[in-house]
């Protein structure tokens, strides 16, 4: 799905500050960057090499990209994107956002005004903590009770 708010956010925001080190995965957007590299779509495997030798990631705000750079221990800002601005079906964007900001796992710019204002200080972000990519005992075993109730197969 488009997000053209943000990459002419972050488009404008290099030109404006002279950066020329910056790629991004636009998807099939109507706008077409101007100072920045781009392409509409690159395989898991590079945009997992990115996100690994990235400075930070800035993103929507979907779980894939988030845990990708989580994983990784690369810092994330995230602008999600708003249902009432027709860029999504509704506000999930705006929750995981926020749910995330309050586990202090992600920077979120809610506009294209505080993304700019988070740009100029992406240097100072903090390295997260890596996550893991196992899942808990608990975690299947909750997802089991769940998907086989009282009756677990043999």
């Amino acid at each position: 799905m488009p997000f053209d708010r943000l990459v002419r956010a972050v488009d404008e925001w290099a030109g404006a500050r002279g950066r020329n080190d910056i790629f991004a995965q636009i998807g099939e957007t109507a706008y077409r960057p101007e100072h920045i590299e781009f392409a509409s779509q690159i395989d898991p495997d590079k945009f997992r090499e990115l996100v690994a030798n990235a400075e930070a990631v800035v993103a929507h705000a979907g779980t894939g990209t988030i845990l990708t750079a989580l994983e990784l221990g690369t810092p994330v800002l995230v602008m999600p994107r708003h249902g009432a601005l027709k860029e999504t079906r509704n506000d999930h964007q705006i929750a995981t956002a926020q749910r995330f900001k309050s586990l202090g796992r992600v920077e979120v710019a809610m506009d294209e005004k505080e993304l700019a204002e988070k740009l100029d200080h992406l240097a100072d972000l903090p390295a997260r903590e890596l996550i893991s990519t196992d899942a808990s005992a608990e975690l299947i075993g909750a997802i089991r009770g769940f998907i086989w109730g009282s009756n677990p197969p043999i």
